[in-house]
């Protein structure tokens, strides 16, 4: 009788403890939702899956409980993580799961320090990367450079052209394609920046030229829209770059 008294005792200060941190949790979680910026989410992480290149997430949001994915990285069970831009893939199959989610979100940007609206670097719905700084490349002779794309996208429009960049981000594998972020040390106005899809895989740090057909106004759901982009494009040359700072 003193045992199992010993062992109820031991029960019931496990279930405060955890309940404890439970409450600090939600608490840490409500104090901050009312001061995120709008389109923020704010989700609690019920159960993770690692693999190779991604941690899968099934999450938990105003009594909803939905899957997402983001880039390989460590969580566990009771933490929060925000973000502003994910993808939606339907019917989207993990070959190294061998599973099928029947909707998953490709979240770009995850992290598990609440956003304030004073460190948000843009609106919701346009997508971009960090700008990098003592990026030169040389120009194509052949092709253009970022910043004659965006001061005259009007005339490039569901044209092929020719573009070299540094890759200053890469996710592979999305959509069935490979996206790119490259930036040349060019700019018009604040636009810096050009998202590539690709079936060709290249690295961060990379020199590559790209072709490929200018979109604009293309809006894929979910946050990822883009002003101008470039798709099914082929990398017909990959140099290395040791002077990027990534």
């Amino acid at each position: 009788m003193k045992k199992a008294s010993i062992n109820l005792t031991a029960f019931f200060s496990l279930f405060i403890i955890f309940l404890s941190m439970t409450a600090c949790n939600q608490d840490k979680k409500n104090q901050t939702a009312t001061d995120l910026p709008p389109g923020t989410h704010a989700v609690d992480v019920i159960e993770v899956i690692q693999t190779s290149n991604y941690t899968y997430l099934q999450v938990f949001e105003n009594d909803q409980k939905f899957w997402i994915a983001i880039a390989r990285t460590e969580a566990k069970t009771g933490d929060v993580f925000y973000f502003t831009n994910a993808m939606e893939m339907k019917d989207f199959k993990s070959k190294e799961l061998n599973r099928t989610f029947p909707s998953i979100l490709f979240v770009n940007d995850p992290s598990t320090t609440p956003p304030t609206a004073n460190k948000m670097g843009q609106s919701p719905g346009k997508i971009t990367a960090k700008r990098l700084t003592d990026i030169s490349v040389e120009p194509l002779k052949d092709g253009i450079t970022i910043s004659e794309l965006f001061k005259n996208k009007a005339n490039y429009a569901e044209k092929s052209v020719k573009i070299r960049g540094v890759v200053v981000k890469y996710n592979k594998n999305i959509m069935g394609k490979n996206w790119a972020h490259i930036q040349d040390g060019t700019e018009s106005g604040d636009s810096y920046d050009l998202t590539v899809t690709s079936m060709d895989a290249v690295e961060e740090g990379n020199i590559v030229t790209f072709e490929g057909t200018i979109h604009l106004e293309k809006d894929f759901g979910a946050g990822y829209a883009y002003d101008v982009i470039m798709e099914d494009a082929k990398a017909i040359e990959i140099k290395t770059n040791g002077d990027a700072s990534l």
